[in-house]
């Protein structure tokens, strides 16, 4: 017995003095890189010109099938948005089955089928791959292209298409493209709801029979499949595909800034600006520094241990995230870095992003930097061999992008085996702080005076056209005259200073659901009410006194401070501009510029502590726009005549507090009617 509590006492000696020996303030050391088995692929060509990988995997019985069609980008023109529309067209349906038939088909064996312009995707059970590739095959060759189905599509896209002009993100991204690349670069053109709108079925039609060609396909098959199998099973259901001359396409290479430049988007709108600030470059995915770049990248803006999070979060809490990328293109190459922060740091979170492009350029990456990121695409890239869809992905890359057939099975090892003055001395070579394009989407009257210091400041649209600005020379065109023009325009203001009571009511839709919006206004009893409902349920009432406004809202009421408050008065004026010259307002005509395509004044009224921006046509002379924090962007689309009166009849309202782009139609205009006093409160 003493024995072994001796033996125990020497044996807890001895762990207690290997803990002691342990520094806790270091990181242990990285182990070598570990070996992965990735399959090497089984290939073989049918005679049509495709291309097949088999990656046998036995630890499930599952099958996936990977297509992708290698051909160069397109420029889609006064059609752009077309090829967006090829993989739901695909998928609705074909000359055998209905798409209702084809969905019921896929879910009766538990299968998933997807397409999109330049690739299609299947995955099953291996018990049911006839089913499957006979279902695969029919999507892929035997597309019915339904009208229907395509009026579906562009209704969608047109929807998402207003959506994404008011979500800065969205802008930013465009604007940073067409700029960068041109509009007249597949990688710069611009979808718009006209361009949507131009696609025809025989668009659709032709880029199939154009493109959907064998010769440039390449099919890779993971899973619980010998290859024998596989092309038994390939040759049986792809091999009457037929091949055909595809077009080849060539196009310029941008260029990188000289000096530079600095592109604003004004959304008068935003609390919040998003800067992006990048560049083009040539790096093409089968460079030897691409694994080197990428931990750059990793290190100057991966994730929340990289250098631009901690700058501009941790230590400057100038925003929740700022990110970085550098990514590789057979065909151009691009770094971007980004932001959204306060308005009010513009300028200063601007100047970070540079510094830190600049510094990392300098030679100043450290060991613990290059382990973290090294650590980090480690995990990411082991994490992704769960998916069979990334051993799919790695065989066809390795083919397409022309990388060592040993790329992915080497990737590991040769991450690992970077060292500090090869990651420093790509850094130099891959990143630097000047010749930049720097576009910021946000409301620019809060920053634009502090951005010439980065470089040459131009304006673009949401569209990534120039913004079109024209100076006024003649001095008889005023404020107060596009004021009166207008008011003239929509029926004189003699006309309208009659106009005592008026009772509107609007419909929209939001989510799938009918929103009603109504306004009532009395002059003489000096109160304005805006209801908005959802059905019979009243899910918010603004009720407008002089003395006071009170918002309600889930059956809570409040009183507006005094500021807020100032902002709703004008509802209490059923045409304000009448009133413009008495009440202290002051109008600042800016210019011309273009709204919807159309030349108009753009004036500048502000009254008390708020500040609105409103567009006139300069032909027609009707309000065709209103921009205010409060109210967000009114665009008025079409005008309706009511008792000799213009009012605005289809409006799209977009605003802060509504998740979404609104288009308010008017239903019914009551003028000079009686309104009852229970109506008003």
């Amino acid at each position: 017995m003493n024995k072994i509590s001796i033996f125990l006492f020497l044996a807890c000696c001895g762990i207690s003095s290997t803990f002691a020996q342990i520094d806790r303030s270091k990181y242990p050391e990285p182990g070598p890189a570990p070996e992965i088995n990735i399959g090497i692929p089984a290939t073989f060509t049918l005679p049509n010109g495709l291309k097949v990988f088999v990656v046998e995997n036995h630890k499930l019985p599952r099958v996936t099938y990977s297509l992708v069609l290698d051909r160069d980008p397109i420029l889609e023109g006064d059609k752009a948005g077309l090829t967006t529309f090829v993989g739901e067209m695909l998928m609705g349906g074909t000359t055998t089955r209905s798409k209702d038939e084809l969905d019921e088909a896929i879910d009766r064996i538990g299968a998933r089928i997807g397409a999109s312009s330049t690739s299609a995707n299947a995955s099953s059970l291996k018990k049911y791959n006839d089913q499957l590739l006979e279902l695969f095959a029919d999507v892929l060759f035997n597309p019915a292209f339904p009208q229907s189905e395509l009026d579906k599509q562009k209704k969608q896209a047109i929807s998402g298409l207003a959506a994404a002009k008011e979500n800065p993100n969205s802008i930013v991204r465009v604007v940073r493209n067409a700029v960068m690349y041109g509009k007249d670069h597949p990688y710069g053109e611009t979808e718009t709801e006209k361009t949507v709108e131009n696609v025809q079925l025989e668009d659709i039609k032709n880029y199939y029979d154009t493109y959907f060609k064998p010769n440039i396909a390449y099919l890779a098959i993971v899973g619980d499949i010998t290859a024998s199998e596989a092309k038994a099973l390939v040759t049986k259901y792809f091999s009457d595909w037929k091949r055909g001359d595809v077009p080849s396409h060539e196009w310029s290479t941008p260029q990188v800034p000289v000096g530079n430049k600095v592109v604003l988007v004004n959304r008068p709108t935003s609390a919040q600006s998003v800067i992006n600030v990048g560049y083009p470059l040539q790096l093409k995915p089968n460079n030897p520094d691409v694994i080197a770049v990428s931990v750059v990248a990793e290190i100057l803006g991966g994730g929340a241990s990289s250098r631009l999070f901690q700058n501009l979060r941790e230590d400057k809490g100038y925003t929740y995230g700022a990110y970085g990328s550098i990514t590789p293109d057979k065909l151009v190459a691009v770094l971007n870095t980004s932001a959204s922060v306060r308005n009010a740091v513009t300028d200063s979170a601007t100047h970070e992003l540079i510094n830190e492009l600049t510094r990392i350029g300098e030679r100043t990456i450290t060991p613990e930097e290059l382990d973290l990121a090294k650590a980090s695409l480690a995990g990411s890239f082991g994490r992704s061999l769960e998916q069979p869809a990334t051993i799919a992905r790695f065989a066809i890359n390795t083919e397409l992008q022309q990388l060592p057939k040993d790329y992915y099975q080497n990737y590991l090892k040769n991450l690992d085996a970077l060292t500090l003055d090869q990651i420093n001395a790509v850094a130099t070579n891959y990143v630097h702080g000047d010749n930049l394009q720097i576009t910021i989407v946000g409301k620019t009257d809060d920053f634009a005076d502090q951005m010439a210091r980065f470089g040459a400041v131009q304006y673009y649209t949401v569209t990534g056209d120039p913004e079109v600005k024209m100076e006024i020379t003649d001095a008889d065109i005023t404020a107060a005259g596009v004021i009166d023009t207008y008011l003239d325009a929509i029926g004189g203001k003699e006309k309208l200073a009659a106009v005592n009571t008026i009772k509107t009511v609007s419909e929209a839709e939001i989510q799938g659901m009918a929103i009603t919006i109504e306004q009532l206004v009395d002059k003489n009893k000096g109160v304005a009410v805006q209801n908005t409902k959802l059905g019979p349920q009243v899910l918010s009432k603004v009720v407008v006194t002089p003395a006071k406004v009170t918002v309600t809202a889930q059956g809570q009421s409040q009183e507006l401070p005094a500021e807020a408050a100032a902002a709703y008065q004008s509802l209490l004026e059923i045409f304000p501009e009448l009133t413009y010259g008495e009440d202290d307002v002051a109008l600042e005509l800016d210019g011309i510029t273009k709204v919807n395509d159309e030349d108009a004044y753009k004036v500048k009224v502000t009254q008390g502590p708020n500040t609105s921006t409103v567009y006139f046509s300069v032909s027609s002379g009707l309000k065709l726009k209103t921009e205010s924090e409060l109210s967000g962007e009114i665009t008025i689309e079409q005008y309706g005549t009511y008792d000799g009166i213009q009012l605005p009849e289809t409006v799209s309202i977009v605003n802060k507090m509504v998740p979404m782009p609104l288009k308010a139609v008017t239903k019914a205009v009551v003028i000079n009617g009686e309104i009852s006093d229970e109506e008003l409160q």
